[in-house]
């Protein structure tokens, strides 16, 4: 059994802290926790630097550009949807899909996704939402093991028509030995005749002089 399907600490023994432990390991093995994360990460950069200024000393530097509203828009998407993904996982794919195709639209629109800040967690995220599925429920996974074993093993009407079978099986292969011990003694009976049948020529043989006078 996974680390995921192993039973949790009873809360009577849990103090705050394993309280809280325990609350987000569920959180995070329940739902696509990291893709969301990385999509949530990627929404910052492409959001920063169209509305950013630097001091370099006296001069303030300011990289807005005309695009500054479809990169506000694309960065909000993306942090809805790592929200989203937390708290829907059942619109995952979806959350995963959209999450792939704003950060690729982001490189043209907003600074190169953000310096390129925004591109590697944006679509890693994206696949990560998409590709992840639930873990199966413990009940669920030995009920699926208890049916796979009935449908595997023979039906006991199956195992009750085997037997008459091999009992015929046994009878036959007994009227068989019996035979074939019976064959020797059929094979000896004509040499117990031999002895006969010569004292009954010697007979003959004694007889014909006799007959001769």
């Amino acid at each position: 059994m996974s680390s995921a399907l192993a039973s949790f600490r009873p809360a009577e023994h849990e103090n705050p802290v394993q309280w809280l432990r325990r609350v987000f390991r569920t959180f995070r093995r329940t739902r696509p926790y990291y893709g969301g994360l990385l999509a949530m990460i990627a929404g910052v950069p492409i959001m920063y630097f169209p509305y950013a200024k630097l001091s370099l000393g006296g001069m303030t530097v300011a990289m807005a550009t005309t695009a500054g509203a479809g990169s506000l828009i694309i960065g909000v998407l993306l942090i809805v949807l790592g929200l989203t993904a937390w708290f829907q996982p059942t619109v995952r794919v979806f959350a995963g899909v959209a999450t792939t195709l704003l950060t690729l639209v982001s490189i043209p629109v907003s600074n190169l996704a953000g310096f390129g800040l925004a591109l590697l967690p944006g679509l890693i995220g994206g696949g990560l939402m998409a590709s992840w599925a639930p873990l199966p429920e413990p009940k669920a996974a030995e009920a699926a093991v208890a049916a796979s074993v009935a449908t595997e093993a023979p039906a006991p009407e199956a195992l009750a028509s085997e037997i008459p079978a091999s009992e015929a099986a046994v009878a036959e292969t007994a009227v068989v030995a019996g035979s074939v011990a019976t064959e020797p003694a059929a094979a000896e009976a004509p040499t117990a005749k031999l002895p006969a049948q010569a004292a009954s020529n010697e007979q003959a043989v004694a007889v014909d002089p006799k007959e001769a006078r």
